[in-house]
């Protein structure tokens, strides 16, 4: 009877680990390819915008972006004038920012991605990509929701113990059928919700359907916002590694 016993506690136990790995897996999988379609599966060359709004006050941007899977991506602002020709390089774990109007170019230290990019609701680390959805978190599938009419699959990130990340935790909704990012909830350490993501304006660009606004709400200043727009976007378009240099950030245009 105990041997019986033992060996049906043992094969619940495969059958939970298997299904617990099994739905990681699948949570994982469908982060990727979340991820994958906005950034591009090889690379991106994305043309944007941003309105950062305030209780005062509303600041306009433009820049563009260059991206090459996880390690290498370059932004470059265009407007304002006074803020033109400002860019942001990310090689591997380091990143740089070149500022033209006093020639000067400063390494930015990991205590740095948690701040506003360019005064934005954005992070730094949102901005530059420094940290992966990907393989710096663990997935796993809460279930299913609704958001604005889309089916979502329901998934929470949490941090691999040897993660140099912003957050503390991740919820993502992600539409079944597109693979859309339609909200994303970034919590800090203690599990507090800081700012939630909201994808706007679904349509095909690029050869592919996404969002082409994003909305970023702070959860502490609900009346201030960050909104981006994309302009124009291409995706796996070829890109050398050596593009994405601190000689280049000087010269790009």
């Amino acid at each position: 009877m105990r041997t019986l016993l033992s060996i049906s506690i043992i094969t619940l136990s495969v059958l939970f680990n298997f299904n617990t790995t099994t739905s990681a897996q699948e949570a994982k999988a469908i982060v990727k390819k979340a991820d994958d379609k906005m950034q591009g599966e090889t690379s991106s060359i994305a043309v944007m915008s941003m309105i950062i709004k305030r209780p005062t006050y509303e600041r306009n941007l433009a820049f563009k972006a260059w991206t090459k899977g996880t390690k290498y991506s370059m932004t470059l602002v265009t407007e304002p004038v006074q803020e033109r020709g400002q860019t942001f390089l990310k090689r591997d774990r380091e990143m740089w920012n070149w500022n033209p109007r006093i020639s000067r170019m400063i390494k930015l230290p990991p205590s740095m991605m948690s701040q506003g990019w360019m005064g934005s609701d954005f992070t730094n680390d949102d901005a530059l990509k420094k940290s992966s959805i990907v393989e710096d978190y663990n997935h796993t599938l809460l279930g299913e929701a609704t958001v604005d009419n889309e089916d979502c699959h329901h998934i929470e990130l949490i941090p691999t113990e040897e993660a140099a990340v912003v957050w503390g935790k991740v919820i993502m909704w992600i539409s079944k059928d597109e693979f859309i990012q339609m909200k994303i909830e970034y919590y800090d350490e203690d599990e507090f919700l800081v700012k939630t993501e909201l994808a706007h304006n679904i349509t095909t660009m690029g050869g592919r359907v996404i969002p082409s606004q994003m909305e970023i709400i702070p959860a502490d200043k609900p009346n201030q916002r960050t909104i981006v727009n994309i302009e124009s976007i291409e995706f796996n378009v070829p890109i050398k590694d050596s593009f994405f240099s601190q000689q280049n950030m000087k010269r790009i245009r």
